[in-house]
């Protein structure tokens, strides 16, 4: 970083993936990053989901965040869903290209995508 125009240009551009993780939207992805979770991938799945939400233009209504050991190490990268009004969804095993496919599908679409959730392991 070379000045003060250089940090301002980072801070714009990261100012919406901050947002929407200390957001309070009526949908919470949390994406488990204890030491388990990290060492199966949930860094990159934490990242899928904050640029497919920004992309799917549902910061307003979704809050991504992390939190720390869920208590299923075997099916790590694990990501919980909660909605107002509804069960919790858990979704096993994820990557990027399926949190793509969820955001999508089940928080844009409305649609769980089953064959991702624990009670399809």
């Amino acid at each position: 970083m070379k000045s003060l125009a250089e940090l301002a240009a980072i801070k714009a551009k990261m100012k919406d993936k901050v947002a929407i993780r200390e957001g309070s939207g009526s949908i919470r992805v949390v994406v488990g990053m204890a030491t388990c979770g990290i060492a199966a991938g949930a860094r990159p799945v934490l990242s899928a989901f904050v640029d497919e939400v920004n992309q799917a233009g549902l910061a307003e209504k979704v809050t991504v965040t992390q939190t720390g050991c869920i208590g299923i190490c075997q099916y790590e990268p694990v990501v919980e869903i909660f909605e107002e009004g509804k069960e919790k969804v858990t979704y096993v095993k994820m990557t990027a290209e399926k949190a793509a496919r969820v955001v999508a599908e089940h928080i844009k679409g409305g649609r769980v995508v089953e064959e991702f959730t624990i009670g399809n392991k």
